[in-house]
């Protein structure tokens, strides 16, 4: 009888163990209750912790685009094959102006133009990679500002640990979406370098300066995705300082989760929809065109 008490105590023994040196007579049963919350609260942040480190891996380790760098060798090489042609036109351009100074002046910025693109189009890649590494350096920094138990579950207090217990599938489930987001960016950063020298040759080409300008523009802001991410868990880490909060903590960290979640799904239909219209609007001039000259 006296080895089945022992046997049931002895869990107790080791939880109190872990604590030993906070734990005395006088504190022993708030003691072995925090030590029993803490054990089950590794627990639950057991299957958190790995996602959690992903993330912050997705987050801060600059984009690896060394993969694709012989697939941007030969689309800069096959980019370089316009040079000459662009050249000989503005050169064409220069000659039949005869006397006009505006079109003088358009020839010669046209030539600056062609020149600048060429040394941008040479470079996208080094360019590119420096974009990379900067963000990478401030989202860190920032990131590094955030508390470092913000994302775990914790025994703040009572409430916390009610909430904690019951939205802890939720919050699972908003940062496995958040991990597969920022997946999804990275593999399209990391390609970004193919396109990236294609946008800033169609930048400086005038009929095609609209779709260069939304080739730029999307790359850049979905590698700007991660200091997003970064200002949204530092402010949301920094509402739990206020008193209103400190109750919450699980809901804020959905939240903040949940929100830029949402505001990366808003990016990426914002740009297809706006990469349709584009694509768009010079085939409904055609056809508009095409439908008068039928009527006609």
């Amino acid at each position: 009888m006296k080895n089945k008490y022992f046997i049931l105590f002895l869990p107790i023994f080791f939880i109190s163990l872990v604590s030993a040196q906070e734990c005395g007579i006088t504190n022993l049963a708030s003691c072995i209750s925090e030590s029993l919350f803490n054990f089950l609260l590794g627990i639950l942040n057991a299957p958190i912790q790995p996602l959690l480190d992903l993330v912050y891996y997705l987050l801060t380790q600059p984009v690896n685009i060394d993969i694709f760098s012989p697939i941007w060798s030969i689309i800069v090489y096959i980019l370089s094959l316009f040079y000459g042609m662009l050249l000989m036109y503005v050169g064409f351009r220069f000659l039949i102006s005869g006397h006009s100074v505006e079109q003088r002046e358009k020839s010669k910025a046209m030539l600056a133009n062609i020149l600048i693109m060429m040394v941008l189009v040479q470079s996208s890649f080094y360019l590119y990679s420096l974009a990379i590494e900067v963000t990478s350096s401030v989202t860190t920094a920032v990131l590094n500002m955030v508390q470092q138990n913000f994302f775990l579950l914790t025994i703040d207090n009572i409430a916390n640990i009610g909430l904690q217990f019951v939205f802890l599938v939720p919050y699972l489930t908003s940062v496995l979406i958040t991990l597969i987001l920022l997946t999804l960016r990275y593999m399209i950063v990391s390609a970004g370098v193919i396109l990236f020298a294609v946008g800033v040759f169609f930048y400086f080409i005038e009929p095609l300066k609209e779709y260069g300008k939304l080739i730029i523009n999307f790359l850049f802001a979905t590698m700007s995705l991660t200091f997003f991410y970064a200002i949204v868990f530092l402010t949301s880490s920094k509402l739990l300082e206020l008193v209103a909060f400190q109750n919450t903590k699980i809901l804020i960290m959905i939240g903040a989760f949940s929100f830029v979640n949402l505001a990366t799904i808003f990016l990426i239909l914002f740009v297809v929809i706006k990469s349709a219209l584009k694509v768009a609007s010079p085939i409904m001039q055609v056809v508009s065109v095409v439908g008068a000259v039928a009527g006609a």
